[in-house]
C-alpha cells in the first residue's frame, strides 16, 4: 500500500526562483489534500564568527539582530505568498488554506530539515536545487544531497530553471 501523503514540508531558501519550486508543493498538497509547512533556515554563523561577534555585541544584542532575521524573513514568506496566491492560486482559492504553519529557523539547513521534517510528522519533503556554473547539470547542491543521504522520507527535488520564471518572486526594494 502507498503511503498517504498528509504533511509536505517545503523548505526554501527564499531566493528569487523559490516561487517556482512553491508551484510543486502547492500542486502535491492539492492532489494529495495534504496541508504544507514552509521552512526557511539561515545558516549559524561559523564559531570564528560567532566569538568575533561577542567581542562587539552582548548576548541582547545578538538576541536582537537573530529576532529581526527571523522577522524580516517571516514577513518576506507571507508577502511572497500573497503574491504568488494573487498570480497562481486564483482558480483554487483555497490553496493557501493547504499552508498549515511557516518555520525560521537558524543552523544548518540539511541538519535543520531533516529534524523539522520528523518533529512535524511530515511524510514528504520539497527542496528547489539550483546548480551554479559549470557544474550545474553534474552535482545537486550540497544541503539537496546531504537531506537526500540521510532521510527515509520521500523527497521531490524540483531542478530551478535558468533565468525568471512566470513565477519569480522578487522582493521589492
Amino acid at each position: 500500500m502507498i503511503p498517504k501523503i498528509q504533511r509536505i514540508l517545503y523548505a526554501t531558501d527564499l531566493s528569487p526562483n523559490s516561487a517556482y519550486t512553491f508551484r510543486y508543493a502547492i500542486n502535491s498538497a492539492i492532489k494529495h489534500d495534504a496541508k504544507i509547512i514552509i521552512l526557511h533556515v539561515f545558516e549559524s554563523p561559523s564559531p570564528t564568527v560567532r566569538a568575533q561577534m561577542g567581542f562587539y555585541l552582548n548576548e541582547e544584542q545578538t538576541k536582537k539582530i537573530f529576532d529581526e532575521r527571523v522577522s524580516s524573513a517571516l514577513e518576506r514568506i507571507k508577502k511572497r505568498l500573497r503574491t504568488f496566491s494573487d498570480r497562481e492560486l486564483k482558480d483554487y482559492p483555497k490553496a493557501a488554506d493547504r499552508i498549515d504553519s511557516i518555520e525560521v529557523c537558524e543552523g544548518f539547513p540539511a541538519d535543520i530539515i531533516l529534524e523539522k521534517a520528523d518533529e512535524l510528522e511530515c511524510d514528504a519533503i520539497v527542496l528547489g536545487t539550483h546548480g551554479k556554473g559549470i557544474v550545474a547539470n553534474t552535482f545537486l547542491g550540497s544541503v539537496t544531497k546531504r537531506v537526500l543521504r540521510r532521510t527515509r522520507k520521500p523527497v521531490f527535488i524540483i531542478p530551478l530553471p535558468r533565468g525568471e520564471t512566470d513565477i519569480t518572486v522578487h522582493d521589492e526594494v
